[in-house]
């Protein structure tokens, strides 16, 4: 997949039926998505749980859509490897916890996938800044992780507008994704701060097929 530029609209299945998962992540194919997102939340780094890489590799069986995975975890790099083996596209880890962060991405990279750094909306952004040129996509968090249906932090887009300048004046081809509380409404402010990727939770999934569809074509109708 070409990660230059592209603009993408990422459910996530977290905010999906988790008595039939499957059935969440065909209702984003089927309704033309390329990228699902995958929230996995250990209890500690964040308080709550959500899945592991059986469930990733159980999912994986019934499509070849974009795995975006996302480690919400105290201890990422301990568990690069599974998710790797279950099929995961992308791993995106975060800033915050206390490990070899360059060692963990680097790991993601050898394995043959993307890899990702990820901050909380308090987070400053100087700490992403030894990252930029070793990752494919920066994810700011638009809520405090760990629970759906959070209402959208704007001032995040300062940050993120902030490394877009970065990565055009660095020539840089990382991606800018946001994840949290992002809806239809939130579209044209995200692609003015320099968003790529947005991740649509509740907003996605409550809405109607035809609903769905705009939303994914106001988004990645912008080349």
């Amino acid at each position: 997949m070409n990660f230059k530029r592209k603009k993408i609209l990422a459910p996530s299945i977290l905010a999906g039926n988790h008595g039939n998962l499957r059935e969440s992540l065909l209702i984003a194919e089927n309704d033309g998505r390329e990228w699902i997102h995958l929230d996995i939340m250990d209890g500690h780094f964040v308080p709550n749980l959500s899945f592991g890489p059986q469930t990733v590799a159980d999912l994986r069986k019934s499509s070849s859509i974009f795995f975006d995975v996302h480690l919400m975890l105290e201890q990422p790099d301990r568990y690069i490897e599974p998710f790797i083996k279950a099929g995961a596209d992308l791993i995106s880890i975060h800033l915050e916890p206390d490990y070899n962060h360059i060692e963990t991405l680097e790991n993601i990279k050898q394995s043959g996938i993307k890899n990702g750094i990820v901050i909380n909306p308090d987070t400053p952004i100087n700490g992403l800044i030894p990252y930029l040129d070793k990752v494919d996509l920066v994810l700011f968090m638009t809520v405090f992780p760990g629970f759906g249906g959070q209402k959208f932090i704007h001032n995040v887009l300062d940050k993120a507008n902030d490394i877009s300048e970065i990565r055009d004046s660095k020539n840089l081809d990382f991606l800018i994704e946001v994840d949290g509380g992002v809806g239809p409404e939130h579209v044209q402010p995200c692609m003015d701060a320099g968003v790529d990727v947005f991740v649509a939770g509740t907003a996605y999934y409550k809405l109607e097929d035809s609903d769905r569809k705009k939303f994914g074509e106001s988004i990645e109708k912008v080349l």
